[in-house]
C-alpha cells in the first residue's frame, strides 16, 4: 500500500501545535517527540506525529497471538504505531500479573494510521494512506493550513495523589528484596510504587503540553487510544533495528542537575560512583544476553559502556548495546527475546519478574513497556514507558508509578526519597 506525500511549509512549531488539537477529533493518535535532542546519533526524526487508523489490533494474552500476527502480515508495507504493557511477558514467560489494574490497557494495540507527519532535516512531510478519501485528506491539509491558538483551560480541581503503599510497607520491601539479594535469587531488581488519583477530572492533551514544556525528552509521547491516554517524558530507548541492526541502550544511573557550579561536579560523581556503575553494568550484561538469543544473531558488542548523558533536569548513565539480525527479523522475534527490557526488570530476569509480582501492588500495564513505530521497511524504533502519566478517561483514574533498581547496596531510605523526587518532578505538572 501506497502512501501520497506532500511537504507543509508551515513553521514546524505551528504545525506541531495544529496537530496535537487535531489529534482531539480522532480516536486514535500517536506523537512520538525527540525534542531536538541532537546527542542522540540514532534518531531518525525530531518528531513523528500518527493519526487515525485505518485498521488496527487489541491484543490482551489470553488472546490468540495469531491475530497479532495476521495483522503484521496483512499490514506488511505499512507504518505502524503501537504500544505495549510491561504484562505482554506472560505470554512470553510462565508469568502472571495478578495485582490492581484500575488503568485496564491492552497488553499490546497496533494500528496502521490515515496520516503521518514526520519533521526531520528542517523539512515537514505529510503521508497520507491510499485508502483515505480525497474528500478527508483535503479536509485534513486544509486544517493543517489554518493556524488557531487553543485555549488552555485549567484542571477542574486541584488533584492530590495518593500513595498505594506507605512508606513502612515501601521500606519493608526494599528489606526483603536485600535479603532475596544476600540468599543470591537476584542481583539486582527494580522495584516500584503507583501514585493515583481517583475521580480525575483532566485534560490529558495539556497534560502533555506541560510535561513536555517542564520535562522535555528525547523519547516524548502522547498517546491517544479512545479513553486511554500516554503522557510521556521517557528519556530512555527499548530497541531500535535499522536494516539489520539492532540497538538498545538501558538507562541506569540518574543525578539531578543544579545548573551552577556544582553541575560538574555532580556529573563527575555519577560518572564515578561505584554503586550506579555496578547496576548499569549489570543490565548491559542481561541485554547482551537478550539479544544473543534473537534467531541469527551475531556481533553482540557493547558499543558505549555508562557514557553520562545531561538533560535540562538530570545527568543519566547510559550504555549502548548492538548486535546483527536477519533484516526480515519480525517485532515479534525481537520481543519474544528481549521483552520487557532489563532496566525495567533487573537480574535475573524471571525472577526479577517473579518477585515484582510479589512486592509491588499494583499492575504495572503500560508503565515499564514501550511506544513506538514499525516504517513500511520493518525499521523500527520503541521507547521505554518511565517518567509517564497514564489516564483512562471513561473511569477518571489517573496513574503515575516511579522506582529504581535495588541492589543489596542500597538504602531503603534514600530509595524511597529518590522515588519521591522522580514523582514531584511529574506532580508540578499540576500546580497552578
Amino acid at each position: 500500500m501506497y502512501y501520497k506525500k506532500t511537504k507543509l511549509t508551515n513553521r514546524p512549531n505551528n504545525v506541531l501545535n495544529q496537530l496535537l488539537s487535531i489529534s482531539q477529533q480522532f480516536d486514535i493518535a500517536c506523537l512520538l517527540n525527540s525534542n531536538n535532542f541532537t546527542h542522540d546519533k540514532h534518531s531518525k526524526y525530531s518528531w513523528i506525529f500518527a493519526l487515525g487508523n485505518i485498521d488496527y489490533v487489541a491484543y490482551n494474552v489470553k488472546d490468540s497471538y495469531s491475530d497479532i500476527n495476521n495483522f503484521l502480515n496483512q499490514n506488511l508495507d505499512e507504518w505502524k504505531f503501537a504500544y505495549l504493557s510491561y504484562d505482554l511477558k506472560n505470554k512470553y514467560e510462565k508469568l502472571s500479573s495478578n495485582n490492581t489494574d484500575s488503568l485496564h490497557f491492552y497488553d499490546l494495540f497496533l494500528f496502521v494510521p490515515k496520516f503521518i507527519v514526520k519533521y526531520k532535516d528542517k523539512e515537514i512531510e505529510l503521508e497520507i494512506n491510499s485508502k483515505v478519501s480525497k474528500k478527508e485528506a483535503i479536509e485534513f491539509i486544509d486544517k493543517l493550513e489554518k493556524i488557531n491558538i487553543i485555549e488552555e483551560k485549567n484542571n477542574s480541581h486541584q488533584l492530590s495523589f495518593k500513595h498505594r503503599i506507605s512508606k513502612e510497607e515501601y521500606i519493608d520491601s526494599i528489606s526483603n528484596i536485600r535479603s532475596d539479594i544476600k540468599y543470591g535469587d537476584i542481583y539486582e531488581m527494580n522495584f516500584c510504587q503507583e501514585f493515583y488519583v481517583e475521580n480525575a477530572k483532566v485534560n490529558p492533551l495539556n497534560i502533555y503540553k506541560k510535561l513536555n514544556r517542564n520535562s522535555p525528552a528525547p523519547f516524548s509521547v502522547y498517546f491517544k487510544e479512545n479513553e486511554r491516554f500516554i503522557m510521556s517524558a521517557s528519556p530512555e530507548r527499548y530497541i531500535q533495528k535499522t536494516a539489520n541492526k539492532l540497538i538498545s541502550q538501558p538507562i541506569k544511573g540518574t543525578a539531578k542537575r543544579t545548573h551552577n557550579d556544582n553541575d560538574t561536579r555532580i556529573k563527575n560523581d555519577l560518572q564515578n560512583s561505584t554503586k550506579e556503575k555496578a547496576e548499569n553494568i549489570m543490565i548491559v550484561d542481561l541485554v547482551r544476553n537478550d539479544l544473543s538469543k534473537i534467531k541469527n544473531s551475531k556481533n553482540v558488542k557493547v558499543d558505549e559502556l555508562c557514557e553520562i548523558y545531561s538533560f535540562p533536569h538530570v545527568h543519566q548513565m547510559i550504555s549502548t548495546i548492538s548486535s546483527e539480525i536477519g533484516k526480515n527479523t519480525s517485532l515479534l522475534e525481537i520481543l519474544e527475546s528481549t521483552f520487557p527490557m532489563g532496566s525495567m526488570t533487573g537480574a535475573p530476569k524471571i525472577k526479577a519478574m517473579q518477585l515484582i509480582e510479589q512486592y509491588e501492588t499494583t499492575k504495572r500495564g503500560v508503565f515499564s513497556g514501550s511506544v513506538g513505530y514499525i516504517d513500511d521497511k520493518g525499521n523500527l524504533d520503541f521507547n521505554v514507558i518511565i517518567r509517564t502519566l497514564l489516564y483512562n478517561e471513561k473511569n477518571k483514574y489517573l496513574s503515575l508509578t516511579t522506582g529504581g533498581a535495588i541492589t543489596y547496596l542500597s538504602d531503603a531510605e534514600q530509595e524511597y526519597e529518590e522515588s519521591l523526587l522522580k514523582a514531584e518532578a511529574i506532580f508540578e505538572v499540576f500546580e497552578k
